[in-house]
């Protein structure tokens, strides 16, 4: 039987639907873990389609799932939908939920002959919360037997690596006095700030590559003429491993001890954001949506690159098979700047949101009819945790 035609013919069906989801979204952005009524959108189309939604799911409110069908194998299509402050959504969050959202539509009258279950979650924050980590410690993924979303980009590309990323908080304590007056009775805590930057910078030249930290003042102090005694920077820290990671942050946690014993201040720090590991993708499955992009006419596709940013995705990509392919919404786009944003909600971009729409349902045709295909994604998969990536 035509499937894939059939699919085809029922997102198209819903073509106009989803790309208001998508455009609406995408003018009302919502920070992550505030996305209200992105998943009171989301939700509401899954649910007349006959889908059991459950929402705040992990404890988390803006979190949901929603099922359709029975048994194995259970397919997960991943929905995000978080904005970026200030910048909206320059990473076109709102086109891979109307993407997830559009697969689960086609596939949706015909489950009951293809067998299995499909499962949509909804995952958010992933930009500033991590919240597939959450889920995933919650055994949302337990009984999934593989996972995919795409993300908006600037090229096709089926496959990259991503960087495993600590995210630590550190708040440095001195003692208040007048800076003109009688400095000499403050202990300056932006000068512990200070000195973790250049310790940080000093560290650099003695990192492997792909390593990257890079850092903001949050808080600095409140007039020029008091001597603070209090500021606060945030780091991302990032390796290409899980496993590398650990002893650069351990480093950059001596730096900052360093600081404090040099500027007489006191140090803590926290984990601000939940840490994230590297993806590992599944090439199998990565390369049965490369086939169905290229019976979509789309053939203009990269198979693999080593990539630098982080994602939750890493973590899934940890408990199950999965893939985060990439789609151009435009050539020459930077993600996180505000021409990105502006693409997101562009007739290319909407365009693009039901082509991976139609991809990630034939994806998951692939999987649920080709006992074979499941079987190589398992093999992989173990191959993969065994070899400690």
């Amino acid at each position: 039987m035509n499937w894939k035609g059939q699919i085809s013919a029922e997102i198209n069906a819903n073509r106009a639907a989803l790309e208001q989801l998508a455009l609406t979204i995408g003018e009302n952005p919502e920070l992550g873990f505030e996305e209200v009524k992105a998943v009171s959108l989301l939700t509401s189309i899954l649910q007349e389609a006959g889908f059991a939604v459950t929402r705040g799911i992990a404890g988390l409110d803006t979190a949901f799932s929603a099922v359709l069908g029975k048994g194995q194998p259970n397919i997960a299509l991943l929905c995000e939908y978080d904005a970026l402050p200030e910048l909206g959504h320059a990473c076109g969050h709102n086109l891979i939920g109307a993407a997830s959202v559009g697969a689960a539509l086609g596939l949706a009258p015909f489950m009951d002959k293809l067998g299995g279950t499909i499962t949509v979650l909804g995952t958010p924050a992933e930009e500033t919360g991590s919240g597939k980590v959450i889920l995933v410690r919650a055994g949302f993924f337990d009984q999934i037997d593989a996972a995919m979303m795409f993300h908006p980009s600037s090229e096709n590309l089926l496959m990259a690596t991503s960087n495993a990323l600590d995210a630590y908080e550190f708040e440095f304590v001195g003692k208040a006095a007048h800076a003109a007056d009688c400095p000499e009775e403050g202990i300056n805590a932006l000068d512990g700030v200070i000195a973790l930057f250049n310790g940080v910078n000093a560290l650099r030249e003695h990192l492997p590559d792909g390593v990257r930290i890079h850092g903001i003042i949050s808080e600095g102090g409140t007039a020029a003429n008091i001597v603070p005694a209090r500021a606060v920077a945030r780091f991302y820290i990032r390796a290409p491993r899980r496993q590398l990671l650990g002893g650069i942050t351990a480093k950059v946690l001596n730096v900052a001890q360093g600081a404090a014993m040099i500027t007489r201040t006191q140090v803590e720090w926290n984990e601000f954001e939940l840490g994230t590991d590297n993806m590992l993708p599944c090439h199998p499955l990565a390369l049965a949506f490369g086939a169905n992009l290229q019976r979509l006419k789309v053939t203009d596709i990269a198979e693999f690159a080593e990539g630098r940013g982080s994602s939750d995705m890493g973590n899934v990509s940890r408990v199950v098979p999965a893939i985060h392919p990439y789609l151009s919404i435009g050539d020459g786009l930077v993600a996180h700047t505000p021409e990105f944003a502006k693409a997101s909600v562009s007739e290319k971009g909407l365009q693009v949101a039901i082509t991976a729409a139609e991809a990630l349902a034939y994806t998951v045709v692939d999987v649920l009819t080709s006992p074979l295909l499941l079987k190589t994604m398992r093999e992989e998969y173990i191959r993969q945790k065994e070899s400690g990536l």
